[in-house]
């Protein structure tokens, strides 16, 4: 009997590429007039809203 092997997964790319990636994507946002903001440590951007809450109960 043949054994079916499964094909291999692709890997990721690599680190450098990423890295170069982003530089070029945060150049170009610069460039085009954005602005990056530095954020407190701490302070998250999650914002709560207690109207999205699920309450569960048996009422009726």
């Amino acid at each position: 009997m043949k054994k079916t092997v499964a094909p291999k997964a692709a890997k990721p790319a690599p680190a450098v590429e990423t890295r170069e990636s982003i530089e070029a994507q945060v150049a170009a946002f610069l460039q085009a007039g954005g602005e990056i903001q530095k954020i407190a440590k701490g302070v998250s951007g999650q914002v709560y809203d207690p109207s999205r809450q699920i309450t569960i109960s048996k009422k009726r």
